[in-house]
């Protein structure tokens, strides 16, 4: 068994062997999507490693300007894939935010903000119920078109405004696997611990479902550990590390006590996350060792599939199909292949690339409300690129993607479907037993 107690406090500042690697060649600029936005340096990857380094350094002050420029970053991690030098700039950007907390006293508004969303609603499981509950309400009794209809969303502050046009369509029930142990169909081949996170089984509950599904289809037994919490992706990226630690502490016990081959998770963004907790760790040399141990066992679902590798017994879909490569899959995690090969091997399922799949769409956990202006302007890029492939359903791997993705379409005002990569390998899954493509099944 892990002991809990085994707590440090950790300073937080980018290390400057991390600074001294970039080399300043001017490769990511391309790749950046602020860059590109506002075509300014100070908004590129090398930009904002070079302001770290002189605050590092004395020679410049954490001010508004340059606290604005490392928050302006989505932490897409686009870089990274075709940095010459190996820059780990996620790990940077994630240290330099954690040190500017510590630099800058927040204005007393922020302060509530982390401290409500990062300590007290992320980390409840109840909580985060019982507001997904009210939000639900709120959907359902008509009180959300009223406010919608009556236009006093436009007389709110441009973060709350953006919230609540993002808000998904909440499903009529909520994942509700945890804690239970789900055998293979046929015989067992691998023993998984599943990762729900916090909001996914909330607000795509059926993704979850479909997940399972599939996976107990390919061999695996799947236990869904009650004691599980929030990854702390969100926690990580806007420089709160100390509740972070103690979320991954929390995971890293509950599937390290369950001795499962492999843990799985659908979401790019807590994969990304859960695979790293061995940095997030690194202050203590005990955690650290299991974090790795806990890491390695990390895949993202289509990851794991096609290593298997999956089963046949595919049917048919129908559709026109675009991929929206998520940021912490593709650049992160570095899993670009996987969901491609499931798409392939979908009868009848037409995929059309955009020109640039792996950009980012704008999302990046909480950036599109703390940056509405030029989360919609990277977004509407995004727009532009799916309506040129007249695609009719748009797939990815991110919540945040989907999210993103579907309040986009509503802005331009496409008729295209959003779906997470594991709902279309189910439909086509459903489809070849002789089951509608699109209908509920049981776990």
């Amino acid at each position: 068994m892990i002991d809990l107690l085994a707590l440090t406090a950790e300073r937080d500042a980018p290390a400057a062997d991390d600074l001294a690697r970039c080399v300043h060649c001017g490769l990511c600029l391309e790749n950046c999507p602020t860059y590109l936005e506002t075509g300014k340096e100070t908004e590129s990857p090398r930009g904002r490693i070079h302001l770290i380094q002189a605050l590092q350094e004395g020679r410049i002050e954490a001010t508004g300007a340059f606290t604005q420029h490392i928050d302006r970053c989505l932490v897409c991690r686009a870089c990274e894939a075709v940095c010459p030098s190996g820059v780990p700039f996620g790990r940077i950007m994630e240290a330099a935010r954690a040190d500017l907390k510590e630099r800058r006293e927040p204005v007393w508004t922020n302060r509530f903000t982390y401290w409500l969303l990062f300590k007290k609603l992320l980390p409840n499981r109840r909580r985060l119920r019982a507001l997904a509950s009210g939000l639900r309400w709120y959907q359902r009794s008509g009180l959300q078109h009223a406010v919608r209809a009556s236009g006093v969303l436009a007389s709110l502050p441009a973060t709350l405004g953006q919230m609540e046009r993002s808000m998904p369509s909440l499903p009529d029930h909520f994942f509700e696997a945890e804690g239970h142990f789900l055998p293979a169909l046929g015989p067992a081949r691998y023993r998984v611990g599943f990762f729900s996170g916090c909001v996914m089984p909330l607000a795509y509950g059926p993704v979850h479902e479909a997940t399972i599904r599939v996976l107990r289809r390919n061999g695996c037994d799947v236990v869904v550990p009650r004691v599980q919490a929030c990854c702390g992706a969100l926690n990580v990226h806007s420089g709160e590390r100390m509740m972070a630690r103690e979320l991954a502490r929390r995971n890293v016990r509950a599937f390290l006590d369950l001795d499962v081959d492999y843990v799985v998770v659908n979401s790019a963004g807590c994969g990304s996350t859960l695979k790293e907790y061995a940095e997030l760790l690194a202050g203590d040399p005990l955690w650290r060792e299991w974090a790795e141990r806990f890491g390695s066992r990390v895949r993202d679902v289509s990851e794991l599939l096609v290593d298997l590798p999956f089963q046949q017994g595919l049917g048919p879909v129908r559709r026109r199909v675009t991929l929206q490569e998520s940021c912490h899959l593709v650049h992160a995690q570095r899993v670009k292949a996987p969901p491609r090969a499931l798409l392939a091997a979908i009868p009848e399922l037409e995929l059309v690339d955009m020109a640039h799949p792996d950009n980012c769409c704008g999302s990046a956990g909480i950036y599109s409300f703390a940056q509405p202006e030029l989360s919609n302007q990277i977004l509407d890029t995004r727009m532009a690129e799916v309506r040129a492939t007249s695609a009719d359903l748009i797939v990815t791997s991110n919540p945040g993607c989907m999210l993103q993705l579907q309040a986009g379409l509503e802005r331009t005002g496409q008729r295209v479907e959003v779906r997470h990569l594991i709902e279309v390998l189910d439909w086509s899954y459903q489809s070849g037993t002789g089951q509608p493509p699109s209908g509920r099944a049981s776990l």
